[in-house]
């Protein structure tokens, strides 16, 4: 919905021509929906409707564009509104005092409408123009009559801006780094829910399916903002898992057709991102939430993918614990060096041919499966499956013993084992020597041998982090010409996007691993860095970066003649990545249960910060700052009082009240 208000300051009465304009794809693109798109006026709307009938998912659906006032004339030719060797800077409708009224099948397919103002000297206008879809044509009537009245739009619009701002402000942050509170307040949640999780889709990448382990990383980014969301995300991407245990890749709804992979990680963010879920939210219930499964054809050993419409078992379900225990059990693969396999690929999609042949191994899975027993077996320890939960501590513990006796490069942990057992991620590779993935997740796990993680972290720093570029690389150096083929990652040019940019994904990671190790003033540098606002937070760092500064981009280029320039801008998910290492690894706010746990990581520049919490009515004004007296007290590195009474341990409870509470946190200096 747009209103456009047009004030007449002259003295005379004016005359002027309104007109919006939308390009009609309602499909893939273009090229292929053009011929099938029928487009029709309806004059009991005074609407332009317009269906793509051979859709195969969306052909009942009806697309509409009205005005208010009623638009005078119209066309849906696309050809005739440009003029033949005519732009859109100019085009040639614009120069005639109406449109054809051109409608109907076999058309370049538009939506122009127009409408006439007469502007009284001092009078002022308000021209609302609406574009959306129904579900029927009776569907689109009603959504054009209630949206042509300025109250019912304003009454939206109020409503609207109401839910986002008690969303966006659940948590505001005030810290010494304008650039942190800006991207921080707002920005980065934004752009998780509106473009990441909703629409799914921006200007690099306009795709529109559910990625399974993107959106469950996304979700994670609403712990506190909106739990329910997260909720029901969860049970969503457990009804994606085929009865095998594996999931799809992606998939698009409202059909389910998506792809089945051999991609290796994916099924594995269900269980992460359930036991995130259930420790900040304290929801135990979900994990008896009953999900079914889907069936389909597997894969042949000959194929890598499939793209087809799998069925909802009508006669296998299972609850949402046995989903995430078949996912674990399907994950846990073994290799020649006991490293699970990485199949087609794991979190780096671009490694389509190291572990083809269904030998190669990733050590960064290792890392992550490991995090995932151990988090997992806590869950079974508090649901009364013990013995599950033993047994994925003594897989965690042998996996770990693997790592450290295959993967180990003598200062950093190698990336990956190709199929012929060749490493990749050694100091002996021309291209790829080190990479920054399973570096950070040695910490991040926190099962590595504590002297090798913080080994591996500073080479990692050494190699991988140039700040006079702003950037932190993925690997170094970029694939060109070695002979092992990776997959089509090598298909990028060096230092673009997955080949040895900047990936800001595991750039995060790779803070979020400093401040794991205790390494706050190198976490804080790279969040810093990377942040979007310092991108351009001068003209020629602008000219260099040359996308939006108030969104997280997905890559940032080393490309040499190209350095810094921003890649994949939005439809990332290293939003939800920076929001919550902000957050919850430097600002130290991790929800737990029906408590905040408080376990800060500031750099010693700030002599203090703010964090204003809501919860439920409640909202809790929490300060923390530097007291050198915590020393003597023996308390883990923090004391926290609320509304002046000393809270116990580094936690403090949440209760909706709707009072204002004061929290105080003091810091032992490090």
């Amino acid at each position: 919905i747009q209103r456009l208000r047009l004030v007449n300051t002259t003295g005379k009465g004016r005359r002027i021509s309104v007109t919006s304009y939308a390009e009609l794809v309602l499909g893939n693109n273009r090229e292929e929906t053009q011929s099938n798109i029928i487009t029709k006026w309806d004059p009991e709307s005074n609407a332009m409707l317009a269906r793509n009938c051979l859709h195969p998912d969306y052909g009942g659906y009806v697309a509409f564009a009205a005005m208010s006032p009623a638009a005078s004339s119209f066309t849906a030719d696309r050809t005739e509104f440009i003029g033949r060797n005519g732009s859109m800077s100019r085009p040639a409708a614009m120069h005639r005092e109406t449109l054809s009224g051109r409608s109907g099948m076999g058309q370049d397919p538009c939506i122009t409408l127009q409408t006439v103002v007469v502007l009284e000297p001092h009078e002022t206008a308000e021209i609302i123009m609406v574009l959306g879809q129904g579900s029927n044509i009776e569907h689109v009537r009603s959504l054009v009559s209630k949206y042509k009245e300025p109250l019912q739009i304003e009454a939206s619009l109020a409503k609207t801006c109401a839910w986002w701002d008690r969303f966006l402000e659940t948590v505001q942050v005030e810290t010494p780094d304008p650039a942190v509170n800006i991207i921080m307040n707002r920005w980065l949640l934004y752009q998780t829910l509106a473009c990441r999780f909703w629409a799914r889709t921006a200007f690099y990448q306009s795709g529109g399916a559910f990625g399974f382990r993107d959106q469950l990383q996304d979700v994670l980014a609403f712990l506190h903002a909106a739990p329910e969301i997260t909720r029901e995300f969860l049970l969503t991407a457990a009804s994606r898992q085929f009865v095998e245990g594996d999931v799809q890749h992606w998939w698009h709804p409202p059909s389910g057709a998506g792809t089945r992979t051999r991609s290796s990680d994916d099924l594995l963010w269900l269980p992460y991102a359930v036991i995130r879920y259930v420790n900040a939210t304290g929801d135990y219930e979900i994990l008896n939430a009953k999900v079914p499964f889907l069936n389909g054809r597997p894969l042949e050993a000959n194929e890598y993918d499939i793209y087809f419409v799998p069925n909802s078992s009508t006669m296998e379900q299972g609850t949402l614990f046995e989903h995430c225990r078949r996912a674990i059990e399907k994950g846990l693969t073994s290799g020649p060096h006991g490293l699970p396999l990485i199949g087609t690929g794991d979190w780096n999609d671009g490694f389509t041919r190291i572990g083809a042949k269904g030998r190669g191994e990733s050590v960064w899975l290792a890392w992550f499966i490991i995090d995932i027993l151990t988090g997992f077996s806590n869950l079974c320890a508090k649901t009364g499956d013990e013995n599950l939960g033993r047994i994925y501590l003594r897989r965690a513990a042998e996996l770990t013993a693997q790592v450290e006796e295959h993967a180990w490069d003598g200062k950093w942990y190698r990336r990956a084992y190709f199929d012929d057992g060749s490493p990749l991620g050694t100091h002996e590779n021309s291209e790829a020597k080190i990479d920054s993935l399973p570096q950070s997740w040695a910490a991040i796990c926190g099962a590595a041998e504590p002297e090798r993680a913080k080994t591996a972290l500073a080479s990692a720093f050494e190699h991988l982090v140039r700040p006079k570029d702003q950037l932190s690389l993925l690997f170094t150096p970029p694939f060109e010409h070695t002979d092992h083929d990776p997959g089509y990652i090598k298909a990028y040019p060096p230092g673009v996007r997955e080949n040895g940019g900047q990936y800001t994904h595991a750039a995060i990671w790779l803070a979020i691993a400093h401040a794991r190790m205790g390494l706050t003033t190198k976490a804080v540098e790279l969040l810093q860095m990377i942040n979007p606002i310092r991108y351009a937070d001068s003209a020629d760092k602008a000219r260099k970066y040359r996308i939006e500064p108030y969104a997280a981009a997905a890559d940032v280029y080393s490309l040499p003649g190209r350095e810094g320039r921003g890649g994949w801008s939005w439809y990332t998910g290293s939003s939800g990545w920076m929001y919550r290492a902000w957050l919850e690894e430097i600002l130290g706010i991790v929800r737990d249960g029906s408590a905040i746990r408080v376990e800060p990581h500031l750099p010693a520049n700030w002599p203090s910060c703010k964090v204003r919490y809501r919860f439920g009515q409640a909202s809790y004004e929490i300060e923390m700052k530097w007291d050198d007296s915590i020393a003597s007290h023996g308390d883990n590195g923090t004391r926290i009082s609320v509304d002046g009474v000393m809270a116990e341990g580094n936690a403090f409870a949440l209760i909706d009240d709707g009072a204002v509470h004061s929290v105080k946190v003091a810091i032992r200096p490090s």
